[in-house]
């Protein structure tokens, strides 16, 4: 009797896996994130795309749609409704009082600017990404400079429609 063996996922892997599960909870169909945050192999936090507590959710009343003109005259479109995974598992941890000094963020793709200077901030010193956001060459320079690692687990490049 061939049994075939059990290959157990890697601890990136494992946390990836779990950060899309996390991501089914979210509210915004732009972008269904999920986020987690573990030190030492021990889950501390999780966080998804989801309006502030209390307020409406996209899913519920629409997107609130805000344009960007960018220095080189390209114009993105953004929701503004929700809060990002990352954004809503950092505050857990200020909410749960847990310290995320030394630990590693695992998101669905490569943190927003914003969310890039709160994970520095608040000493988060390792950053995998399932995949590259096609406009987040500003937070991987930031990351670079700050001395954060960054980990893809695949190469593929996201992208948001009604860019």
């Amino acid at each position: 009797m061939d049994k075939e063996k059990h290959i157990r996922p890697s601890w990136d892997e494992y946390f990836i896996q779990i950060a899309n599960t996390v991501a089914q909870r979210a509210t915004c169909d732009r972008g269904r994130s999920g986020c987690v945050i573990a030190h030492d192999k021990q889950l501390l936090v999780t966080g998804y795309v989801g309006s502030p507590k209390g307020l409406p959710h996209c899913d519920d009343v629409g997107h609130q749609m805000r344009k960007i003109i960018h220095e080189d005259g390209s114009v993105t479109n953004h929701c503004v409704r929700t809060v990002h995974a990352e954004q809503n598992a950092i505050c857990q941890a200020a909410k749960l009082g847990i310290s995320l000094q030394g630990s590693t963020l695992y998101c669905r793709m490569t943190p927003c600017r914003t969310c890039a200077m709160l994970i520095i901030n608040c000493g988060i010193t390792r950053v995998v990404c399932e995949k590259k956001y096609h406009d987040g060459a500003e937070s991987e320079a930031m990351f670079r400079q700050a001395g954060v690692e960054l980990v893809f687990i695949n190469e593929e490049i996201l992208k948001y429609d009604n860019q």
